[in-house]
């Protein structure tokens, strides 16, 4: 380790062996004072040692090496941007073992008492999602480098798992909606898939003409599209349980079928909806106004080919194999949207007791 006058500022240059045993070094440049350039000399030497003395922001340095490889670069990048401008702020120059509970506290206070120009807070299930990413730092740091304790965990939670009610659209409301798609087919043939099928955004933009099997009236979903810094990805579904081949109506196929054979210049392994999620979330605004319905997030229209399944009496089980849900609780979260089979059941149940007392009479 050493730290060198560099003009009028200072350098610090580390060298270290690596855990294959070699070589190795490291330096930064453009440090105001030979103090500073120290420290950074001190905390690169925790970092190799892996000290718990080290600071949140080393820490988290130590974290992304650890688990990006295991993690998709889509969920990356929604941690990089919770832990850039959410945690590391706020964390980042204190050292890991001295961050207390009464500091996690402070910090959930500020998150929740955040408000934009609109006068608009986080949402209770933003909250949590933060207040988890920092507790699995933690979780990381007290399992993998000798933390004693998780303080997020005894700080407690904020925020919320999820909204208590899922939008939807009834049929009628959709069926007004894609009248108004009419006059844009690729529109009008993206929200058909996405309401008839219910698959996820992604989903249907990483749709290839060969995901389709016309004769058995399925279509395979294998892959999920995202535009991450300006660059096309395609990768595995959300979940394993997303790996599937959904049939499809009749109606479906002859309107899949006139799209793919609409299309100039796509082979079977081109996407058949080369847009992007701001575009349908444009013509979302354009169809619900035009067709004087409800705003739903894009989002919703699966929740609304759930709440159809639901209503036409399909169990919890088909319907969460038909959309990829891990787990059967999930659709079970759907039941609410019908309330009117609730009065049918309350009905249905008047009904048994009248033909008693009848009988009993």
């Amino acid at each position: 380790m050493a730290v060198y006058k560099d003009g009028d500022k200072w350098r610090a240059v580390y060298r270290f062996t690596d855990w294959t045993g070699e070589r190795k070094q490291t330096q930064k440049r453009g440090f105001n004072t030979k103090r500073e350039a120290q420290c950074w000399e001190r905390e690169q030497l925790r970092k190799a040692k892996s000290d718990i003395d080290m600071t949140f922001e080393s820490f988290v340095g130590l974290y992304r090496e650890d688990i990006g490889a295991r993690i998709k670069e889509t969920t990356w990048e929604t941690k990089d941007s919770i832990i850039d401008n959410k945690l590391i702020p706020y964390f980042g120059k204190k050292r890991i073992s001295d961050i207390k509970p009464k500091d996690v506290i402070k910090w959930q206070n500020e998150m929740m008492n955040y408000r934009d120009e609109n006068g608009k807070p986080y949402s209770p299930v933003y909250l949590k999602t933060l207040h988890n990413q920092l507790s699995t730092i933690f979780n990381h740091a007290a399992k993998f480098y000798g933390l004693s304790e998780n303080p997020a965990a005894k700080a407690g939670n904020m925020g919320k798992a999820k909204n208590k009610e899922k939008e939807f659209w009834t049929k009628d409301e959709y069926m007004k909606f894609i009248d108004e798609m009419l006059d844009k087919p690729i529109s009008f043939y993206a929200f058909e898939m996405l309401y008839w099928t219910g698959i996820r955004l992604g989903e249907l933009l990483a749709l290839t003409p060969s995901d389709f099997d016309f004769e058995r009236k399925t279509v395979s979903i294998s892959k999920s599209y995202q535009r991450i810094r300006k660059k096309d990805i395609i990768t595995s579904p959300k979940t394993e349980k997303s790996n599937r081949v959904i049939n499809i109506p009749d109606f479906l196929c002859e309107e899949l079928k006139e799209y793919i054979d609409s299309l100039y210049g796509v082979s079977e392994n081109d996407r058949m909806f080369p847009i992007s999620k701001s575009y349908l979330h444009h013509e979302m605004d354009r169809g619900a106004k035009a067709a004087g319905v409800k705003r739903i997030p894009i989002h919703s229209i699966r929740h609304s080919h759930i709440s159809l399944l639901i209503d036409l009496g399909f169990s919890a089980v088909a319907i969460a194999d038909r959309v990829g849900h891990e787990s059967i609780d999930i659709t079970y979260n759907y039941a609410h949207m019908f309330p009117s089979a609730q009065l049918d059941m309350a009905n249905k149940l008047n009904s048994e007791r009248s033909e008693d007392n009848g009988e009993n009479a």
